[in-house]
């Protein structure tokens, strides 16, 4: 399995389109994790699964989304809903009663990666408007026998530094 996962993106529609026609090909799946501040129609959000983010205006987004791709179970939300700027502890019970395998969640605008009691909790950072010092990132994660965790710049650099293998 190969998944794209990008977050807050605040309106910039050229990235997301740029991301879409670089990987939707090469990817299971292209996941948004909320605040593209577009509409739920938009052509350049099509072939995405997108949750809905404290920026996002378009009630159509879901707040949540439970995808099985190849038998994994992924589950997707921006994060403002469970308070993860304070902890993962929400997210996480959350997780667990849905019996996820990864989550995927953005809001905070700073990228990690962490396994917490099996369940894999991936932030991709933002692609627009980064904090901490970071750049502007998206990941990729890709799981056979063991799982990859890469994160990428704007430029479509890998952040070699950030690649995680668990």
């Amino acid at each position: 399995m190969k998944l794209l996962i990008v977050s807050d993106s605040h309106g910039d529609r050229s990235m997301i389109k740029t991301l879409k026609n670089r990987y939707e090909n090469d990817v299971d799946a292209l996941i948004h994790c909320g605040d593209s501040e577009l509409r739920a129609v938009d052509p350049v959000l099509e072939g995405f699964h997108v949750v809905r983010g404290n920026c996002d205006l378009d009630q159509r987004f879901p707040d949540e989304l439970l995808l099985d791709v190849q038998g994994y179970k992924i589950f997707t939300t921006h994060g403002h809903l469970f308070q993860i700027k304070s902890s993962l502890l929400n997210l996480a019970y959350r997780a667990k009663e849905l019996e996820a395998d990864f989550v995927f969640f953005g809001h905070s605008h700073l990228l990690g990666v962490e396994k917490i009691e099996g369940i894999l909790f991936l932030n991709p950072g933002s692609i627009l408007l980064p904090r901490g010092g970071n750049e502007r990132t998206y990941a990729i994660l890709e799981q056979d026998d063991t799982c990859t965790v890469r994160f990428f710049n704007d430029q479509h650099e890998e952040l070699k530094s950030l690649r995680r293998e668990f």
